[in-house]
């Protein structure tokens, strides 16, 4: 069974041209983020705490994927080069800072929470780290898995020909995240073994998914394992549960301007997404403390809100720029950083003038090394992805329609997400 066609593509989804808000919303998530692990280490008296910086960073980063890759895989109809185009994305640089963090292990010791096993080694490879309930080599790492597990359920569900029912999904994972908030104390699964059963899975799967064959099966598979890692081997159910949410409710906002869907899902979702932590049995933390967790999400929702009502303007270049290498500065900051108070000592003693001058270097010589990344690295890699996805694969000429997953309806208005 063929996926149904999407009705025609918004006036926003321009052929070649890229969608700058969202590069814009980018930027200011990335830029959140690193002041939310900058200012703790080097000017604590100007860290908020009526709002969490970097979960609000990360919502509206959740937000934008939700809105653009659902979208953009539908617009190719092409499953095969949705995942050589999101390999060719996500890994390089990935691998890039995996190779970093493991050298600077010879002066600052590796997180306690990646384990000292083969299981690291295939929670990385399949970037499912906070599902899989071990850390990443890079702190930041956590929030790929959530994108690794939205793409893998996006991807079920597109074979399947689900994907239009984005509004109902945002609301089921709602319900999920405050019932697993309710009921759920700590993970179900625990151990290496679902690390080493999912990486088999995920490779065997993802080899099935590009190959062509049993590829309805696989992403299926893929999908279910997705979930159930989820909600029962994740470090915080209900967080996991409620991150797919939010990128659902992103994709129901594209629905409903699309006119395949209305406001009512979206409503029901963000109010559910609020609700998540206030009964859960896992809510100690000081983010998710109602007033804080709501006025986060208020300005991650308000910000989205804000960035596609100026859409049709011209926004900022600066702001723009920082979207395109915002991948890089993610996953260099962290790192970056923790080299410093191994070199300067605690910069937190020293005076507030020599605080703010740190500062201000450290955040140019990270936005430096992630455009040299960028540029040197990411653009390559996303040009010979594209070069490779492009190319005709035997497996398609052997696989029926309901077997490849693609659409009888295929458009490339759609330009490449940036992650």
């Amino acid at each position: 069974m063929s996926p149904p066609a999407l009705p025609p593509t918004s006036p926003l989804s321009t052929t070649g041209k890229r969608l700058a808000w969202l590069d814009a919303l980018r930027g200011v998530g990335a830029v959140a983020v690193l002041l939310e692990h900058l200012l703790p280490w080097f000017m604590p008296a100007l860290r908020p705490y009526w709002f969490n910086l970097g979960m609000y960073g990360v919502l509206v980063f959740f937000l934008v994927s939700g809105y653009i890759i659902p979208v953009s895989l539908e617009g190719r109809g092409d499953v095969r080069a949705f995942w050589i185009s999101r390999a060719f994305r996500l890994y390089p640089i990935y691998l890039l800072v995996v190779g970093l963090v493991l050298a600077m292990g010879f002066w600052i010791p590796v997180r306690e929470q990646v384990p000292r096993d083969l299981s690291a080694v295939a929670g990385h490879v399949t970037m499912l780290q906070d599902v899989l309930h071990m850390g990443g080599l890079a702190d930041t790492m956590w929030t790929l898995s959530y994108e690794m597990v939205f793409y893998l359920l996006v991807t079920a569900l597109f074979v399947r020909g689900l994907h239009l029912r984005s509004g109902l999904f945002a609301v089921l994972f709602g319900v999920m995240g405050v019932g697993a908030g309710l009921v759920l104390s700590a993970p179900l699964l625990g151990g290496p073994w679902p690390a080493y059963v999912a990486g088999v899975l995920f490779c065997v799967g993802m080899v099935c998914v590009v190959g062509g064959r049993f590829r309805t099966a696989a992403a299926c598979v893929l999908g279910v394992m997705a979930v159930v890692l989820t909600l029962f081997s994740g470090f915080v159910p209900w967080l996991g549960a409620t991150i797919l949410a939010v990128m659902f409710t992103g994709t129901a906002i594209r629905r409903w301007e699309q006119g395949v869907g209305g406001p009512l899902p979206v409503a029901a979702a963000a109010v559910l997404v609020a609700l998540a932590p206030v009964w859960s049995i896992q809510a100690g933390w000081w983010w998710v403390q109602p007033d804080v967790w709501i006025t986060t999400l208020v300005l991650a929702g308000a910000t989205f809100a804000g960035a596609m009502a100026l859409r049709g303007r011209r926004l900022p270049r600066p702001v723009v720029w920082l979207g395109l290498i915002s991948y890089s500065l993610y996953l260099l900051h962290h790192p970056l950083l923790k080299l410093v108070p191994a070199v300067l000592g605690d910069v937190r003693a020293m005076p507030q003038a020599v605080q703010l001058s740190v500062s201000a270097a450290c955040v140019a010589v990270v936005v430096g090394l992630s455009w040299l990344t960028y540029r040197y690295v990411e653009l390559p890699m996303q040009r010979f992805g594209r070069r490779l996805a492009h190319m005709p694969s035997s497996g398609e000429a052997a696989s029926g329609p309901g077997e490849s997953g693609v659409s009888e309806a295929r458009s490339s208005s759609f330009s490449e997400p940036t992650g």
